[in-house]
């Protein structure tokens, strides 16, 4: 039986989801068969937009860019572990990876299922399962240097804030006086995974890992690629995700 080729990428539409903060994606055209002859687009989007990788540099000036990396990095065999149904923003454990980390080794690609594609395009995306840090620490123990997870983040992601600049700075001063010590979210799962072995990456916004769940139950082999664009100096790059069945 000839393998299959699963697509794990969103399509790149004008105002998709990104995570907060970062620049909105427009697509319009910038010439027309009808006034130019041949149809191009403009694109306007961030290095993190849709379905994409991170590089070292993107938590560390110091630590290597996405051009710095080496191509085995993007791709080979994949497991795929199962945490659907987890309530939202769960801390996820090294106990909870455990059966998918006994079946990596050096070069595995460890997807993370969390169901949450389900949410794209809602507020609730971005209220995703996380990693804990010891978590990262058990996959980096396992050998693993390539991550990737159906939600927008694995780190915690901050709920959204008041669309009004005015308001949100008012909240934030608010919050500071309430709780001095609070610190803003942490992104201590990407340190891990991007800083170990030379390098590692993460690739984030992956579409439903659903069949892969099943194919894998079924005893099939998996194989991912997630080969970005070759930007220069860059913190990350949107991808093709895609998987291959058997």
């Amino acid at each position: 039986m000839a393998p299959t080729l699963i697509d794990l990428t969103h399509p790149v539409t004008t105002g998709m989801p990104v995570y907060p903060g970062d620049p909105e994606v427009d697509l319009r055209p910038a010439l027309t068969t009808a006034g130019a002859g041949v149809n191009v687009l403009a694109l306007h989007l961030g290095s993190q937009s849709g379905t994409h990788v991170d590089a070292p540099y993107h938590v560390d000036v110091t630590w290597p860019t996405l051009d710095g990396l080496p191509l085995e990095l993007f791709t080979g065999p994949a497991v795929v572990a199962d945490l659907r149904g987890l309530a939202p923003r769960t801390a996820v454990t090294a106990g909870l990876l455990a059966p998918a980390l006994a079946r990596c080794t050096a070069g595995t690609v460890l997807l993370l299922a969390t169901g949450w594609p389900r949410h794209w395009g809602t507020d609730h995306y971005l209220a995703h399962p996380y990693l804990t840090p010891e978590a990262a620490e058990a996959i980096t123990g396992a050998g693993v240097r390539t991550v990737g997870v159906d939600a927008l983040s694995v780190d915690r992601t901050p709920e959204p804030g008041p669309a009004d600049p005015a308001v949100a700075a008012l909240l934030a001063e608010l919050a500071d006086e309430h709780d001095p010590t609070a610190e803003p979210p942490s992104l201590a799962a990407h340190r891990v995974l991007l800083g170990r072995g030379g390098g590692g990456v993460i690739a984030e916004n992956l579409t439903d890992l659903t069949p892969l769940l099943a194919a894998q139950e079924a005893g099939a082999a998996l194989e991912v690629s997630l080969f970005p664009l070759r930007l220069a100096a860059a913190d990350g790059a949107p991808v093709r995700a895609v998987a291959r069945v058997g």
